[in-house]
C-alpha cells in the first residue's frame, strides 16, 4: 500500500512539473512573438529615411503607419519610430495566447483528474483487495487454516478468493482424513498387533515342544507341525490386512462423473504437451476420430492420460508417442501408444500394482503409482485399463464409457 502512495505521488508530482514546463514554454514563446513588431518597426524606420519610402507588406507584424497631429491618437497597440527627421505612429498586432494557455491548462486539468481517477479506482478495487489477501497464502503454508478470507465481489478477485477458499477447504479436508486415517491405522495396527499376538504364542510353545521332543508319537508331531502351519495362516492373513490398510491411502479418490467431448479431453493434452515433445524430438501423433461425448471426470481422466503420456517419455526412446481411438461395446478406447518398449511381457500383470516398477525402470526416478492411480481412477469411473507389448511399442488402453 505504501510503495502505492508512493508511485501515486510521483506520478502527479512528475504530471505538475511538466505542466509549469509546458506553460513556462508557451509564456516564453508569446514573449518572443511580441517582440517581432520591434524588429519590423526598425527595419520600416531604416527603409523610410534610406528611399523616403515603404511597402508594408513586407512586414507582416505591422498594421498601419501615421504620421501629422493626431501621432498619438489610436486605440490601437503602436510604437513611435523616428526616420527622416520625422516622427510616425507605427501600430502592429498583438499576439495573444492565453486562450491557447487556458485550453491547454484545462486538458491538462481533465487529464490529471483521468490519472488520478484511474489510481483511485485501482487502490479501491485491486490494491485493498490484494492487501486483504496478502496474508493468507502464507497463513496457509503455516497450517493456519481457520485464516479469514475476506469474499471479493469484484471482477478481479472474485474468482481468485474462491478458488482460495476451495483449496483452503481442500486442505482442511484432506487433514481431516488424515488425521482419521491415521487414527482408524493405529487402532488397527494395535488390533491387528494384540491378535497377532495369540497364533505366534502358539507357533513359540508348538516350535518348543517339538525341539525339546516332548512329542515321540508321529501323528502328534504331524499334528504339532499343522497347527503351527495353521497359525502362520492366520499370521499371513493379518499381514495382509496391514498391508492392505497401508494401501488405502492410495485409493482415497474423489470422482465426479460427468458428460463431456472427447474432443475437449484430447485439444486440453494436445495442447499441454505438443509444444513440450517438439522442443524435445518427439513425434506426438494424434489419430483420426469421431468426437463423441464421454461419460467420466473430465479432470481425472485427463490426469490419467497425463500420467500415460508422462510415462510414455520417461521409458520410450523419444521418436513417436501417439494417441489412437477405437470404439467397443458403448465405449471409447484411448490408446497412449510409444516406441522403444523394453518392458517384458510376463511382467504386464503386476504394472498396475502399487509401488510397483518394472525391470526396465533404470536409474529414472519414479515410485511405481502412476498406472495404479490410473488403474483405480478408471474404475471409479466405470471404466479400465490394460496394457499390451506390440513389436516393440507399449500400447496402454483406457476404456471410457460413452454416455
Amino acid at each position: 500500500m505504501r510503495a502505492f502512495r508512493r508511485l501515486c505521488v510521483v506520478v502527479i508530482a512528475t504530471f505538475l512539473l511538466l505542466a509549469v514546463i509546458l506553460n513556462i514554454l508557451l509564456i516564453r514563446q508569446m514573449n518572443s512573438y511580441n517582440g517581432v513588431y520591434r524588429v519590423e518597426a526598425k527595419r520600416l524606420a531604416d527603409d523610410i529615411s534610406q528611399t523616403g519610402s515603404y511597402d508594408l507588406d513586407k512586414y507582416p507584424h505591422l498594421t498601419a503607419v501615421y504620421s501629422g497631429d493626431d501621432l498619438y491618437n489610436s486605440d490601437e497597440p503602436y510604437i513611435i519610430i523616428e526616420a527622416g527627421g520625422a516622427l510616425y505612429r507605427v501600430e502592429y498586432t498583438v499576439y495573444d495566447n492565453s486562450s491557447t494557455i487556458i485550453t491547454v491548462n484545462i486538458v491538462l486539468l481533465l487529464v490529471l483528474a483521468l490519472i488520478s481517477g484511474i489510481m483511485l479506482y485501482f487502490r479501491r478495487y485491486i490494491i485493498i483487495p490484494f492487501g486483504r489477501l496478502n496474508n493468507v497464502p502464507h497463513e496457509l503454508a503455516k497450517g493456519n487454516l481457520a485464516v479469514e478470507l475476506p469474499e471479493e465481489k469484484s471482477r478481479f478477485f472474485g474468482k481468485f478468493t474462491w478458488g482460495v477458499n476451495l483449496l483452503r477447504e481442500s486442505i482442511e479436508d484432506s487433514r481431516k482424513k488424515e488425521l482419521t486415517m491415521q487414527k482408524d491405522k493405529k487402532l488397527l495396527l494395535l488390533s491387528l498387533s494384540h491378535d497377532i499376538k495369540t497364533p505366534l504364542s502358539a507357533i513359540k510353545l508348538n516350535a518348543k515342544a517339538l525341539a525339546k521332543g516332548l512329542y515321540n508319537d508321529e501323528a502328534k508331531q504331524r499334528e504339532t507341525a499343522e497347527s503351527i502351519n495353521k497359525r502362520a495362516d492366520e499370521i499371513e492373513h493379518f499381514v495382509s490386512e496391514i498391508t492392505k490398510a497401508a494401501s488405502e491411502d492410495f485409493m482415497s479418490f474423489e470422482v465426479n462423473s460427468g458428460e463431456v467431448f472427447l474432443s475437449v479431453i484430447i485439444n486440453k493434452i494436445t495442447a499441454r504437451y505438443a509444444p513440450q515433445l517438439a522442443m524435445s524430438g518427439t513425434e506426438l501423433r494424434v489419430g483420426e476420430s469421431a468426437d463423441c461425448i464421454l461419460f467420466c471426470d473430465p479432470d481425472r481422466l485427463a490426469e490419467c492420460l497425463q500420467n500415460l503420456i508422462e510415462n510414455a517419455v520417461k521409458y520410450g526412446d523419444g521418436r513417436l508417442i501417439e494417441l489412437r481411438f477405437d470404439k467397443m461395446d458403448g465405449c471409447e478406447l484411448i490408446t497412449v501408444s510409444n516406441t522403444g518398449c523394453t518392458l517384458e511381457t510376463k511382467e504386464l500383470p503386476e504394472i498396475f500394482e502399487s509401488f510397483h516398477r518394472g525391470n526396465n525402470v533404470g536409474s529414472k526416478n519414479g515410485n511405481g503409482l502412476g498406472l495404479f492411480i490410473c488403474k483405480r481412477l478408471m474404475s471409479l469411473m466405470g471404466g479400465e485399463v490394460y496394457a499390451d507389448i506390440n513389436d516393440g511399442r507399449f500400447d496402454i488402453t483406457l476404456v471410457v464409457r460413452l454416455a
